[in-house]
């Protein structure tokens, strides 16, 4: 179906590259001369031979497509391999394929080959103008420095470790092991967040929620040591447990919320999960429970009012 479509765009740019004939054309005085300039300019004997060219170009790759598809299932070590060559293979039969079409179907003379070279300016300057804006914004990323290579970047969903700064994109390693391409000239745009800038640590927020009858200052004890006692933390930055009420899941919790910084970025899912299992274990022993609904009954003859219906 891929190979259809793009022999499809082939024959689409045939037609196109007509256009600069029938522009030649309009500079003709009578509708004899437009007739006979198309006539001239149009090779119809190698048109009609350039659709065989383009139907046997479709059933050959599509051959192709299939033997390598064959290789890579019985060489499944190779797949990638196969893969790749199979895609430089197609675009070098593309690109023959359309000059070879364009040969056998117009006669180019000088007044022919200056406006398809026009057009051709034209539609690569269309092509590579995302191209040229990610190339400035590359240039603009090196001499602002909004992050360096080896920082924990968060930037538009992704959240991960800055591995290449090119001169078109930046790669970005996240913590599931996914590589992810982003082009230069996003960065002009959208907000970037840099947890480190250069540094090997990083602050990391971790948030506890227990429920509003339960002993608060002992939970906030709690995870203050969890977080000063983790092998993973960096003890020259402080260690800070903010604690608030919130709403969560409609009733109302004591939120503790430890700012601590980590030794090294690399270690940021270590750190939490060290800090988690330590807290979650001194909670079960101290009897510190969750949030949860809580339900007042007020006695006989408390001298208070009911409330009005």
């Amino acid at each position: 179906m891929k190979t259809r479509k793009t022999l499809i765009l082939i024959a689409a740019i045939l037609g196109q590259c007509l256009v600069p004939a029938l522009a030649l054309a309009q500079d003709a005085t009578t509708d004899e001369e437009v007739v006979s300039y198309i006539k001239q300019s149009i090779r119809w004997g190698g048109v009609v031979t350039s659709l065989f060219v383009i139907l046997g170009v479709w059933i050959t790759l599509r051959f192709f497509n299939n033997f390598i598809e064959n290789l890579g299932d019985q060489f499944t070590t190779r797949r990638m391999l196969f893969q790749k060559i199979g895609t430089i293979v197609q675009f070098f039969v593309y690109i023959i394929t359309i000059a070879a079409v364009l040969a056998l179907s117009i006669r180019i003379d000088n007044k022919v080959l200056a406006l398809l070279g026009g057009t051709a300016a034209v539609a690569i300057g269309f092509a590579v103008r995302d191209l040229v804006a990610s190339f400035i914004a590359g240039v603009m990323i090196m001499i602002d420095q909004p992050f360096q290579v080896g920082d924990r970047v968060a930037f538009g969903g992704e959240y991960g470790d800055i591995t290449a700064i090119g001169l078109r994109s930046v790669r970005l390693q996240t913590l599931s092991d996914n590589t992810v391409t982003i082009p230069n000239n996003r960065f002009l745009t959208d907000i970037t967040s840099c947890g480190n800038y250069g540094a090997l640590d990083m602050q990391v927020v971790m948030d506890f929620y227990v429920g509003v009858d339960q002993d608060v200052m002992k939970a906030r004890d709690i995870v203050t040591e969890a977080g000063l006692t983790s092998r993973y933390v960096h003890l020259p930055k402080p260690v800070v447990v903010l604690v608030s009420q919130v709403m969560q899941d409609n009733y109302i919790a004591v939120r503790l919320r430890l700012k601590a910084y980590v030794l090294d970025t690399k270690y940021e899912n270590a750190f939490e999960t060290d800090v988690h299992l330590r807290v979650m274990h001194a909670f079960e022993d101290y009897h510190i429970g969750p949030p949860a609904i809580l339900h007042r009954t007020i006695a006989a003859g408390s001298g208070s009012e009911p409330l009005p219906a």
